[in-house]
C-alpha cells in the first residue's frame, strides 16, 4: 500500500471477540480499537459472514447479525458498506487467502487506504495493508 493508511478496518475474527469474548481479544488490537482516531470501522462483509453463519443453524455459533451491528454502533464503530470498486479490486489480489469474506476485506482495505486489523497470520501475505495483532 502507497498512501499510509486513514484508519482501522476490522476483521470478522477481531469484531467477534470485542463483541462476545472480549477477555480472548489480544492487547495489541485491544489498546487500537479503544483509542482509534477516527473511530475504527467494521464492513458490511463482516455481517454478511455473520449472516451466513448464523442461518447455518450450528450450535456452536450463535451470534445475531442485527444485535452485533447495533453493539459495535453503540461502540462508536463505523460502518463500511460493499462498493463496487472493493468488489472489482478482489480480482486483482493474489491468492494468498481464499476465504471470500477475508478477500473483500482485505480489497476493501486498500480501496479506502485503511488498515486492516486481524489475527489471521495469513491475510500478512497481503502485505502493508494487513496489521496483525495476533
Amino acid at each position: 500500500m502507497a498512501a499510509e493508511s486513514v484508519g482501522l478496518l476490522v476483521d470478522t475474527h477481531l469484531l467477534l471477540w470485542w463483541a462476545t469474548l472480549p477477555e480472548h481479544l489480544p492487547a495489541a488490537a485491544r489498546i487500537p480499537l479503544e483509542s482509534a482516531e477516527p473511530p475504527p470501522l467494521f464492513s458490511v462483509v463482516s455481517l454478511w459472514e455473520v449472516a451466513i453463519k448464523a442461518s447455518l443453524g450450528r450450535g456452536d455459533f450463535q451470534v445475531n447479525p442485527l444485535a452485533l451491528r447495533m453493539g459495535l454502533l453503540q461502540d462508536g464503530f463505523r460502518e463500511l458498506p460493499i462498493q463496487v470498486d472493493h468488489v472489482l479490486a478482489v480480482q486483482h489480489l493474489p491468492w494468498v487467502h481464499r476465504d471470500p469474506f477475508d478477500r473483500l476485506l482485505v480489497a476493501q482495505a486498500a480501496q479506502e487506504r485503511l488498515s486492516l486489523l486481524t489475527a489471521d497470520r495469513t491475510l500478512l501475505g497481503y502485505g502493508e495493508v494487513v496489521r496483525w495483532v495476533g
